[in-house]
C-alpha cells in the first residue's frame, strides 16, 4: 500500500468509532493519569468534576485512573477501591460523565511492588521479595492463593464495572505493577509455573485479562494497557511484548490495546519524555526520601527529550504483528500526530499531560485543527497527584 493510499484510506479521527461493544463519539481517550482527588478509597466530587471537564471538553472516553481491586493494591490508601461501598460514587461519576456525550472507563489493577504498604497497613506485593527503596521496605512474595485471589477480583472488578455504568475496563499490565512485575524477567526470578520461561511470567496477566472476559463478556469493552518497554536493563522488552499481545489475541480476552512504557520502579520518566522535575518532586517528600531524591533523583528520574509521537516506532513494530485494535499514547498532542496515528493503522489516541493543560482541547480542534498544544512537557503535573492532579502552569480560582 502506498503512503497516499493508506493516507486515503485512514479513518477520520474526530468520527465514531466502535471500541468492542461500544460505539464513541470519536478516537481520542483520556488516558489513566491519577487524578489524586479520591478520599478514603471513594469517589469525590472533585474526582467528577476532573472527569466531567475532560468529557465536556470533548473526547470520545475518558479513564478513571488505578481503581485498585484489592486493598494492598492500592498505590496508597486514598485511592479508589471496588467495594460495595464505593459503587454509589462509580455511578455518580458515570452517569455525569454519560451527561456529556463521552463514554468512561475505569482502569483495573493491582500495584503490587509499587504500592506504599505503609499507606495501606498492608505488605506491597510482588513476585519475590525485595527492598523498595522508595517505601524503605521489603515486598512481600506473593504466594499462589494471592494470586488467584488477585485474578478473581479483577473479575469482580469487571462486574462491579458493569454495576456502575462503566463503558469499558482498562486492565493495567504496565509500569511495572503487579502484573508488569511478573512480566519482567529483572524483578520476576521465581523458579515456579509464573517465572523463568515468557510463557510462565505471562500466565498471571493472561490468566487476569480472561478472567475478566468471562466474567463481563460482551457487556462492555475491555482493554489493557500493556508495557512495550520497560526501560531498564534485563526488563521487558518489545521481542516478548509482541509475543503477549499475540497471546492475548489468541486467547480473545481483550478488544484493544494501549501501547505504553517504563517502570514506576525503575525508570518512570522513560514513559513521560521531556523535563524531570526533581527540585518538585522533593520538596513533596517526607525524610529521608526526600533526601534521596537531591542526593540521587537523577538517576532515577532521568530526562528524556521529548518529540511527537515518541511511542511509535515501538508500537509501529506491534501493529505489524497484530490485528488487535492499539491505542497509540505518547506525544500526541496535535491534529498532526492524530492523523499520523490513524495513518499508521492505529485505531485510537491516547492523550493526557495535553488534556491536563487545556481539558477542551479535543473541541478546539475540531474548529481548528492547526492549533497547537500549551503543554510545555516540563512534568510538574506528575507532582500534582499529591494534592490534585493538575497542569500546575494553569492558575486555580481564588
Amino acid at each position: 500500500m502506498t503512503e497516499s493510499t493508506r493516507t486515503r484510506n485512514a479513518p477520520d479521527v474526530f468520527a465514531p468509532a466502535k471500541l468492542g461493544p461500544v460505539t464513541l463519539r470519536n478516537r481520542v481517550i483520556k488516558a489513566a493519569t491519577y487524578e489524586g482527588l479520591s478520599r478514603k478509597s471513594l469517589v469525590t466530587d472533585e474526582l467528577i468534576d476532573f472527569h466531567v471537564r475532560h468529557a465536556a471538553g470533548g473526547v470520545g472516553m475518558t479513564t478513571v485512573a488505578y481503581c485498585a481491586v484489592a486493598p494492598e493494591g492500592r498505590t496508597d490508601r486514598r485511592q479508589l477501591q471496588w467495594t460495595d461501598e464505593s459503587l454509589p460514587g462509580m455511578r455518580r461519576l458515570t452517569e455525569a460523565v454519560h451527561a456529556e456525550g463521552a463514554a468512561v472507563s475505569a482502569q483495573i489493577g493491582h500495584a503490587g511492588p509499587v504500592a506504599n504498604p505503609k499507606s495501606n497497613g498492608l505488605p506491597a506485593l510482588a513476585p519475590g521479595r525485595f527492598f523498595h527503596k522508595t517505601t524503605t521496605s521489603f515486598t512481600r512474595a506473593a504466594t499462589h492463593d494471592d494470586l488467584r485471589r488477585i485474578v478473581k477480583r479483577h473479575g469482580v472488578a469487571g462486574k462491579m464495572a458493569i454495576e456502575a455504568g462503566f463503558d469499558a475496563v482498562e486492565i493495567h499490565f504496565g509500569h511495572n505493577y503487579l502484573a508488569s512485575s511478573f512480566l519482567s524477567p529483572k524483578i520476576n526470578r521465581r523458579k515456579d509455573e509464573y517465572g523463568g520461561s515468557l510463557e510462565n511470567r505471562a500466565r498471571f496477566a493472561r490468566d487476569i485479562a480472561r478472567e475478566v472476559r468471562d466474567r463481563v463478556g460482551d457487556r462492555i469493552a475491555i482493554l489493557a494497557k500493556l508495557n512495550m518497554d520497560d526501560g531498564v536493563p534485563g526488563g521487558f522488552w518489545l521481542d516478548e511484548a509482541i509475543q503477549v499481545v499475540r497471546w492475548l489475541e489468541e486467547d480473545g480476552s481483550v478488544d484493544a490495546l494501549e501501547l505504553t512504557a517504563g517502570s514506576s520502579l525503575h525508570n518512570p520518566m522513560y514513559l513521560f519524555k521531556g523535563d524531570a522535575p526533581l527540585r518538585e518532586f522533593a520538596g513533596v517528600m517526607p525524610q529521608p526520601v526526600k533526601l534521596g531524591v537531591q542526593l540521587f533523583g537523577k538517576h532515577v528520574l532521568k530526562s528524556y527529550p521529548y518529540e511527537d509521537a515518541y511511542l511509535l516506532n515501538d508500537a509501529r513494530q506491534v501493529r505489524a504483528e497484530t490485528k488487535l485494535p492499539l491505542v497509540l499514547l505518547g506525544g500526541i498532542t496535535n491534529k498532526r500526530t492524530m492523523d499520523l496515528a490513524m495513518e499508521e493503522g492505529f485505531q485510537y489516541v491516547a492523550m493526557a499531560r495535553a488534556l491536563l493543560r487545556e481539558p477542551d482541547l479535543i473541541n478546539r480542534l475540531q474548529q481548528d485543527p492547526d492549533i497547537e498544544s500549551l503543554c510545555i512537557h516540563c512534568n510538574k503535573c506528575m507532582v500534582a497527584i499529591y494534592g490534585g492532579t493538575r497542569c500546575v502552569l494553569v492558575p486555580q480560582p481564588a
